[in-house]
């Protein structure tokens, strides 16, 4: 039997397995066997017409399935397939106006350690010197980028962020610290790297990166790093990456997996060649709702600062065309090939997408949020303290509600909703909640799809609760 490595978002969906071994003698035989005993699991790797989906990628040991034999691949008991969804060389680069010919003495002195290494030299570190990046985001993955590509002599590092610190960053984002809570992430990361480097020069772009900025913003950089944490934002980073010819030096985290690989690079694929569409909303949860492990970012941002410092030197063999995906809880790397589509809509030999478009829409999310449906914590309060006669489920994991918890809640994790139907009288009111809202809306859209109609989502989730009725619920 062949053995099956299901990522972290699709292990709610397999009774919270990480591998399982399945018969078959094909691809589609393998998964047809895992389908059928995780029902469950099934709408999430196939379309109603029965085609994989275009977010989820297979592969026969290093091997993407779709460019060997897709479904019908041979499979043999030694062989290991792998579910990798999406989940939120030397370069010729863009000149500066006036470019140094020449390191100080304080600066020959904080470069020594790469000066004596013959593959950089006082020419390598003259095109970090010279050379222009960009990271997208200063929290997770931006923290040690940031860090990193100031200490190792970017001549000129731009940050987009719009956000504050919080302390719920601080056990991740090792660029700021607990005095900074409250500041701009983007000052309390420009001190510090200017602290590590003041030779730097730190461009500051508190802006949220939209189609509207986006060309003018990456335009005046060598090299773009995403250090995101959502689907819309990926989607238009690699696309203007595309449209503008910037190496688009990749890395994405979840819980206790990593990937890291370099795309848009010239001949290479992009990130739409991997996944043309995004998962449906929802089911790759964010950090916030989902969890990571504050070790993570440090490895996959360091692999980004090190692929975004070969390019520049044009040294060693880079990751275009390879994908790094990284376990923390193995301690297990694995690589995967990524090829160039012809067929894709931005890169590929007969692009269909010339500008950029809405990624909230194409990725599903809705412009507004509607209040259809919904209660507010303070509603949800007062039908407790009137003894209204309605059933309130918490759809967030086991560990979570022993976090903190309302106490009439009843506890059925999402990934259980559809399992447990049984347990929820279709006729009785019902309450949902999760931390922040995004999971209790996908709940209450398959009680919905189940027949349930008289169905709210409390908007906000616990962290309102805390927030409005009860600062004694603790916030994570």
């Amino acid at each position: 039997m062949a053995k099956i490595l299901i990522p972290t978002p699709l292990r709610q969906y397999t009774e919270k397995q990480s591998e399982v071994s399945m018969p078959g003698a094909t691809v589609g035989e393998v998964l047809s066997a895992l389908t059928t005993r995780y029902a469950d699991l099934r709408k999430q790797l196939y379309s109603d017409a029965g085609a994989l989906r275009s977010y989820v990628n297979v592969y026969v040991n290093d091997e993407d399935i779709r460019y060997l034999e897709k479904d019908k691949t041979a499979v043999k008991d030694a062989d290991t397939l792998t579910i990798v969804p999406s989940i939120a060389g030397g370069s010729t680069l863009v000149a500066e106006p006036q470019l140094a010919t020449e390191l100080t003495k304080e600066e020959i002195l904080r470069y020594s350690r790469h000066l004596i290494m013959p593959e950089v030299g006082v020419e390598g570190q003259l095109k970090l010197k010279n050379a222009s990046v960009l990271l997208v985001g200063a929290g997770g993955l931006g923290a040690p980028l940031g860090l990193y590509l100031a200490a190792a002599g970017i001549g000129r590092i731009g940050l987009v962020d719009f956000d504050v610190v919080d302390h719920t960053n601080l056990h991740r984002q090792i660029i700021h610290g607990t005095k900074d809570v409250g500041r701009r992430k983007l000052d309390s990361a420009a001190d510090r790297m200017r602290d590590i480097n003041p030779n730097v020069k730190l461009d500051l772009h508190e802006v949220a990166l939209t189609s509207e900025n986006a060309l003018d913003i990456l335009r005046d950089y060598d090299i773009i790093v995403d250090g995101t944490d959502n689907f819309p934002t990926r989607y238009l980073v690699n696309d203007a990456c595309v449209l503008l010819g910037k190496p688009n030096v990749y890395g994405s985290i979840f819980r206790f997996e990593g990937q890291a690989t370099v795309f848009a690079y010239p001949g290479g694929p992009c990130y739409r060649c991997s996944y043309p569409e995004p998962p449906p909303p929802g089911l790759v949860p964010s950090c916030a709702e989902g969890g990571v492990l504050g070790i993570l970012p440090g490895m996959i941002g360091v692999i980004q600062a090190t692929e975004t410092v070969k390019l520049i030197m044009g040294i060693g063999e880079s990751l275009v065309g390879r994908l790094v995906r990284y376990d923390a809880l193995e301690m297990r790397f694995r690589e995967y090939k990524v090829r160039r589509d012809p067929e894709c809509p931005v890169c590929g030999d007969h692009p269909t997408i010339r500008k950029l478009i809405d990624y909230q829409q194409f990725c599903g999310i809705p412009q507004q949020v509607t209040t259809r449906g919904e209660l507010d914590v303070t509603e949800v309060k007062q039908k407790i303290d009137r003894g209204d006669d309605f059933l309130l489920i918490d759809v967030r994991e086991p560990h979570e509600y022993q976090i903190a918890c309302i106490p009439t809640a009843k506890l059925i994790p999402l990934g259980e909703v559809a399992k447990r139907l049984n347990e929820i009288d279709p006729d009785a009111e019902i309450v949902v909640h999760c931390k922040s809202g995004g999971r209790s809306a996908r709940a209450v859209e398959i009680l919905r799809q189940n027949g349930y109609k008289n169905v709210a989502n409390m908007r906000g989730g616990i962290l309102a609760w805390s927030e409005k009725v009860d600062p004694r619920v603790p916030k994570y």
